[in-house]
């Protein structure tokens, strides 16, 4: 993991590989972004017009390599972009700067320490930075070998260390600040890890026993159901979709308490570990990323994990349903009635329709606690990514203020979101005729039927929310920001945020 720390330093003096500064897209051309005035002195005052002939403009994650100037202990200048300037007296937005110091990281992959003099006007951007840095500088090499060693990582390591200048050591606020981004981000890395990590090696007991360990470390209560103890609970869901599988499938409740807290939130994540479809198999070219399905199961895993080592005045209570779905010939077929944790009956008319399956269980067991809400987060349906595209997940509630609520707490920490209704006409698609309902409903709108069917497990009087994180979850393009390719994390910082707003009291 990259270290963070805070300088107070002088540019030109300070040993590193680069220095990091900003670049803004001006009206008339490129801007050296505040943070730089040393960086663009030594240049005579011409930073701005050497970027622009070297074809920098300022465009968000734009970067652009210069030597540095005589005098300067570091040997280079990286120059990310910003994008739009901000209006006057304004400062650049958090996810801007977090964006911009993402990509230098990414850039920096192999350097020993960077020193990063980005705007910064309070301690806010501080953690924005930093948070940038953890996330951006991410790699996942376990797999990849040197010839010699077959757990050898191969290639670069990540940047070692990043020096925040700009920030004050002894500041209180802003040591709380990067303590902050190093928590959230190397949490959700760990998630980033367990997405990409192969099926065979992450079932559903891998996962719950990577959680145990976890949980251990950090002080959190952890209690594994395995699959007699489903049976017993009458699980049905659960035990429903890892039937067709040779890994027996998990419910891991984790449980982190604070003595001060007079809250508790419930996160409940879908963790199917590999999602062949079952009985209702994918077609050809939809399989191969499918050991994403479990990032719902991660970010709330992350989340819990993130909360207890910031030691937030809230208790957190994560459930991860964890299954795996095969096709055999103890597979579920599409026809057979579950019998779920409830004691509701769902006639499954798709096998592919899993994860609503598993949530709705784990969805009853959070409610009998009676918290004061859950969130759910879950890749549940590619109808949310025909609505929203692959950067965007889509928000549904119960409860229209808590909707809100949920979709500013995700805009606030970068992650794009969206509100979604739950239109009550669609309901009416899933009856069955030989069941209290069915696990499919209406083609059209096929995201909000999923949300529909999880709300009538949802215990009565609690305020729920549910994440489709379909589109983000997992990025099959090239990296961008502090994104890479592959699994990203998506949701940890909400659920996160969620956490903090209701240890403020500013959460409902």
């Amino acid at each position: 993991m990259t270290a963070l720390t805070l300088s107070t330093a002088a540019a030109p003096g300070l040993r590193a590989d680069a220095i990091v500064i900003g670049v803004a897209k001006g009206a008339k051309g490129p801007i050296v972004a505040p943070g730089a005035e040393a960086v663009d002195k030594a240049y005579d005052g011409r930073l701005a017009a050497v970027l622009e002939t070297l074809g920098a403009s300022g465009a968000e994650g734009e970067v652009t390599k210069l030597p540095a100037p005589a005098g300067f202990k570091a040997p280079l200048v990286l120059a990310v972009g910003l994008g739009t300037e901000p209006a006057k007296d304004a400062g650049f937005e958090p996810e801007a700067l977090r964006r911009a110091a993402g990509s230098a990281a990414r850039t920096l992959t192999g350097a020993k320490k960077a020193a990063f003099a980005l705007p910064v006007t309070d301690a806010a951007d501080l953690g924005a930075i930093g948070e940038g840095v953890v996330l951006g500088a991410y790699s996942f090499d376990a797999y990849k070998h040197d010839g010699n060693d077959a757990r050898a990582k191969n290639g670069k390591a990540p940047l070692a260390e990043a020096a925040l200048l700009g920030g004050k050591p002894r500041d209180a606020a802003h040591k709380a600040a990067l303590l902050r981004a190093a928590a959230v981000g190397q949490e959700l890395n760990r998630a980033r890890d367990l997405i990409n990590m192969p099926p065979n090696d992450l079932d559903p007991q891998a996962f719950a026993a990577l959680a145990q360990t976890a949980a251990k470390e950090h002080g959190i209560k952890v209690q594994v159901l395995d699959e007699k103890a489903l049976t017993k609970g009458g699980y049905g869901g659960i035990l429903g979709v890892g039937a067709g599988s040779a890994s027996a499938p998990r419910l891991v409740k984790l449980s982190y308490t604070s003595s001060k807290a007079d809250k508790t939130l419930a996160f409940v994540g879908k963790g199917i570990t590999y999602d062949s479809g079952g009985i209702s198999l994918k077609p050809a070219g939809h399989n191969e990323t499918m050991k994403c399905d479990m990032s719902g199961a991660a970010a709330v895993f992350a989340a819990v994990v993130a909360a207890a080592r910031l030691g937030l005045e809230v208790n957190v209570t994560g459930w991860l349903a964890l299954a795996e779905n095969m096709p055999s010939g103890s597979a579920t077929r599409p026809g057979d009635v579950l019998r779920m944790y409830s004691g509701k009956t769902v006639e499954v008319l798709n096998t592919d329709a899993e994860g609503r399956l598993v949530l709705a269980d784990a969805l009853w067991a959070a409610s009998a606690e009676k918290p004061d809400a859950i969130v759910d987060v879950a890749t549940l349906t590619g109808a949310m990514m025909l609505a929203l595209g692959s950067r965007t997940f889509g928000i549904m509630a119960n409860d229209d203020a808590f909707r809100t609520a949920v979709h500013e707490a995700a805009e606030e920490v970068g992650e794009p979101a969206w509100p979604m209704p739950l239109p009550e006409h669609l309901r009416k698609g899933m009856d069955s005729t030989v069941a209290d309902i069915a696990n499919m409903g209406e083609r059209m709108g096929g995201g909000l039927v999923a949300g529909l069917f999880l709300r009538e497990f949802v215990g009565e009087g609690i305020t729920w929310a549910h994440l489709d994180i379909a589109g983000p979850a997992f990025n099959e393009g090239g990296p961008f920001g502090y994104t890479p390719k592959g699994g990203t994390g998506t949701a940890v910082r909400t659920l996160v945020r969620l956490a903090e707003l209701t240890a403020a009291g500013d959460l409902g």
